[in-house]
């Protein structure tokens, strides 16, 4: 990491990819059917973390995921007004919840990475209120609205899985709303660090250094912040050593010591990590992997 810090004195925008394209209309969207390609564990095991699944639950899960498309990156997985009759899964790649007001700016409400569904609650609505952006590359599995209603039908430990999950989401909303109104640009930026650092830990993409695909525009649409002071806040942490950033890689030298510059507390997780569950703890979490989160 330090020799590709060495390579890459002339600032933090050489670190993150030009954002030129943003998402397109539904009618330009390129999505590309993959077939006999299976669904990676991350769905499995992002659920396990609030909620236990027996091998049938998940095979149930496995099952549901079989159809897996690529969505280009910078294209829609979902427009803003769309009725849509899937729901949609990150397999690969990120993804971000985004808005488009009136003046042409965005605003990016949720990152989304392996294993996270983008509209878990379209069942429920008419439309789409906001859109679905591939900030990667991504292969993103497409479930029938029917297929999840006859899932949580069939079983109540799925339903609640779900449940569980949509209010873990909300709670990260929670926080980026605090982010927003409350806390200072450095701790803002700070805590969407940590918290990007903290969920690819949970779903096992390993802790350091992190694959960061994300532009500091993207960083700013995400904090309400402008990128030039986005970029500000970066240099910051890395002249304190609190970060090192370089060709799309994050790696945090002291985890605990950026967390505690902007007060990260992971627990609005909700996740079963204690010893209350010895028996049906997640099998990628190690007492190792543990510790790094506690």
């Amino acid at each position: 990491m330090q020799d590709r810090m060495a390579r890459n004195n002339h600032g933090l925008s050489t670190f993150l990819p030009d954002v030129a394209d943003r998402g397109v209309r539904h009618a330009e969207r390129e999505i590309i059917k993959m077939e006999g390609v299976t669904v990676s564990p991350h769905v499995i095991r992002k659920l396990e973390l609030v909620e236990p699944l027996d091998k049938v639950e998940k095979e149930m899960i496995l099952s549901a995921c079989s159809d897996i498309r690529s969505v280009p990156r910078r294209r829609d997985i979902i427009s803003d007004g769309d009725s849509p009759e899937f729901l949609h899964l990150v397999v690969e790649g990120w993804a971000a919840r985004y808005k488009i007001l009136k003046d042409g700016s965005r605003r990016i409400t949720a990152f989304m990475l392996p294993g996270d569904f983008c509209d878990l609650h379209a069942t429920l609505l008419h439309a789409m209120d906001h859109a679905i952006l591939a900030v990667t590359n991504c292969r993103i599995a497409y479930v029938a609205n029917e297929e999840i209603d006859r899932i949580t039908k069939v079983s109540a430990t799925l339903a609640r899985a779900f449940w569980r999950a949509t209010l873990v989401d909300e709670a990260i909303l929670r926080q980026w709303l605090v982010n927003s109104g409350r806390r200072n640009a450095f701790e803002a930026v700070a805590h969407l660090l940590c918290e990007l650092h903290f969920r690819s830990q949970l779903i096992g993409l390993g802790s350091a250094p992190l694959a960061l695909p994300l532009t500091q525009e993207d960083l700013a649409d995400a904090s309400g912040l402008t990128a030039v002071h986005v970029n500000r806040m970066l240099q910051r942490m890395r002249k304190e050593g609190l970060i090192e950033m370089a060709n799309g890689q994050l790696f945090v030298p002291d985890v605990r010591a950026l967390r505690q510059s902007c007060g990260f507390d992971p627990n609005y997780f909700h996740l079963r990590l204690s010893d209350d569950y010895p028996s049906d703890r997640p099998e990628h979490l190690s007492d190792a992997t543990l510790e790094s989160l506690a």
